[in-house]
């Protein structure tokens, strides 16, 4: 059942038949004492006054049950028709001869019991009996009410109450599914809202009017929009800066390429030649490193990415990028100071974000100095540090260099500014943190792992 407007109906409609049924149920019930209360009164009044008849008065005994059963004195119900003559009466003298008995009793004893009630059966026919012993005049009084016409009673008074309410479930039914559609309602004006923007409309829906359970929904969804909308436009100038870094090395290497072609001068062509082959090299980082961008970016923080042990991951990156430390005549040196190396979940991530520090080590570094990497166990995270002799990251830029086509304003080497903008992604992504420090060692980048 996919509608919540078709769920909330059922539900309340169970419901409500479910409160109806025991509403019935209990007045059955209820009724049902309440009458046989009653009618038990009636049987134990008449067999008395039937009693008190024929001993103080000495009337006729055929007629005492008469006056009884039918005149002014008998216990009324205000009952009509079938109702009205339904008990039936007999006198038993105690020697068990029967003395008289009303036009509906039965020949045989209602009951053998001589006093209190009772009930029996008498020529397949269920009683309900009441007798009184009449010592003076030596007779047992009996009363009796038929179960057959008692049940037929209680079941009219239900009836009455039930085809009544039969008939109003319908109506009820109606009523429930208008009040599920009118309290659906805002859920209806906020799906007209949206279906009526263009993909550029990503401003917050109004909650002003929005009833209090709609406003969770309607957080969610204007936090979302914000998302979607920022991401939006990190695309936007992701794009543009990605047009704007490519246009730069493309545009020079077509001016080397022209020159080179058009001197005849070998030291020219050498040079420019040297130059094509820088733009080059830039050009390839900045394709890779966009890569490694939307790689990062798409990157799942689940647990069926490759698995690796650390020290591979280092190993690694550091025959990666042997031909550039050998290059800029920078050595790299590798310091395990931790007997634990454990399984990185997604050795991917990591070895983008480490790749990208030590390839920026190793580029700002001067030349004939060292790069270090040193693997270490802190308290509850594995940390890994690259230390390098360059310049090192303004401490006021190192909140902003975390962005894309951000860099340092003391950078003097070309870039992208895309490198540590992929590390600070791929550490969110695995839960880690990306640090700087500079100290007489140098500058140190660190990429704090949390323990498997």
């Amino acid at each position: 059942m996919h509608s919540i407007r078709l769920r909330l109906f059922v539900i309340l409609l169970a419901a409500t038949g479910a409160v109806w049924l025991f509403a019935v149920s209990w007045t059955y019930f209820s009724v049902q004492h309440q009458v046989e209360r009653v009618l038990d009164a009636r049987l134990m009044e008449a067999a008395r006054m039937v009693s008190s008849l024929i001993t103080d008065h000495h009337i006729d005994v055929a007629a005492a049950v008469d006056e009884t059963l039918t005149g002014d004195a008998a216990v009324s119900l205000d009952m009509q028709g079938d109702y009205r003559r339904q008990l039936s009466c007999q006198i038993w003298s105690l020697q068990g001869q029967l003395i008289s008995r009303s036009e509906s009793a039965p020949q045989k004893s209602l009951t053998d019991t001589h006093d209190g009630f009772t009930e029996a059966v008498v020529d397949g026919v269920r009683w309900r009996v009441f007798a009184v012993v009449n010592k003076k005049l030596n007779v047992r009084v009996l009363v009796g009410d038929s179960m057959e016409i008692r049940d037929r009673l209680v079941a009219d008074v239900v009836k009455g109450q039930l085809v009544p309410a039969v008939a109003i479930l319908p109506v009820l039914a109606i009523l429930i599914w208008l009040s599920v559609e009118k309290g659906l309602g805002p859920l209806n004006r906020i799906a007209t809202l949206l279906g009526q923007r263009s993909a550029e409309e990503l401003h917050a829906l109004e909650e002003k009017d929005a009833p209090g359970e709609i406003k969770p929904l309607l957080n969610s969804l204007n936090s979302l929009l914000l998302k979607v909308a920022a991401a939006r436009e990190r695309e936007r100038t992701f794009i543009a800066y990605a047009a704007h870094e490519l246009k730069t090395p493309l545009a020079g290497l077509k001016t080397q390429a022209q020159v080179a072609l058009r001197s005849d001068q070998e030291a020219v062509r050498d040079k420019a030649l040297a130059q094509i082959s820088t733009s080059v090299d830039r050009t390839a980082r900045l394709v890779r490193q966009l890569i490694d961008l939307a790689s990062v970016d798409s990157a799942d923080r689940g647990g069926d990415a490759e698995k690796a042990r650390l020290d591979r991951v280092v190993n690694d990156i550091r025959a990666d990028l042997e031909g550039l430390s050998s290059r800029r005549s920078v050595s790299m040196e590798t310091f395990y100071q931790t007997d634990e190396l454990p399984l990185v979940r997604n050795a991917n991530l990591l070895r983008l974000a480490l790749r990208n520090v030590v390839e920026n080590a190793v580029q700002y570094s001067p030349e004939r100095s060292s790069v270090s990497i040193i693997l270490q166990q802190a308290a509850s995270r594995f940390e890994i540090e690259v230390t390098d002799q360059g310049p090192g990251i303004d401490p006021t830029d190192q909140d902003e260099v975390r962005e894309r086509f951000k860099r340092g304003s003391s950078t003097t080497v070309d870039g992208s500014g895309l490198g540590l903008a992929i590390v600070d992604m791929a550490m969110n992504k695995l839960g880690g943190e990306l640090g700087f420090r500079k100290s007489d060692k140098g500058f140190t980048v660190t990429l704090a792992l949390p323990r498997p």
